[in-house]
């Protein structure tokens, strides 16, 4: 993935750490020659988490200010296999898109299928109308980074989202 965004140039704006799958995405990128951007609540900027090797560092006050910036920064999510971290980040992209904070493409990069449970549980809830009718348009879903990255490109926000905030009282 990391290879593919840098051959496409496009930067990658991530959490600043060093280890595990986001480590290695950073890596990828860099090792070709792109770009590669951290944001870090200062809590978590401690040498044993930071990725050394990084085009740009902000470093912010909390982890809310961190994620309101790395969406500022970022023109597309990706979401690649992970834990709470993960969930969160996505779940909040998801909703600032629904309420119209933002109308960037969010994409998962359902590797290996490790996204299906999570895939099955929002079909369910639109299913039983917890999602509303367009929104389950907002996330786009893909195995292969090559071609998840064109969905992304592709990709056209609900015109329809602001029925969800504005509705009016029966």
């Amino acid at each position: 993935m990391g290879r593919t965004l840098a051959h496409n140039d496009i930067r990658l704006v991530y959490g600043a750490g060093k280890t595990g799958l986001m480590g290695a995405l950073a890596d990828g990128v860099l090792e070709v020659g792109g770009v590669v951007i951290g944001v870090v609540p200062v809590n978590l900027n401690t040498p044993q988490l930071i990725h050394g090797q990084l085009s740009q560092l902000e470093v912010v006050p909390d982890i809310h200010q961190r994620k309101a910036r790395m969406i500022a920064l970022a023109e597309a999510f990706i979401a690649l296999p992970g834990g709470y971290g993960t969930f969160d980040e996505l779940f909040e992209t998801l909703t600032w898109a629904q309420i119209g904070l933002h109308q960037k493409p969010i994409g998962l990069l359902n590797i290996r299928n490790y996204f299906d449970p999570l895939l099955k549980m929002i079909d369910n809830a639109w299913i039983e109308g917890f999602i509303y009718p367009g929104h389950e348009k907002l996330l786009v879903v893909d195995q292969e980074p090559a071609a998840l990255l064109t969905k992304l490109k592709e990709y056209q926000s609900p015109s329809d989202l602001e029925r969800w905030v504005n509705r009016v009282e029966k």
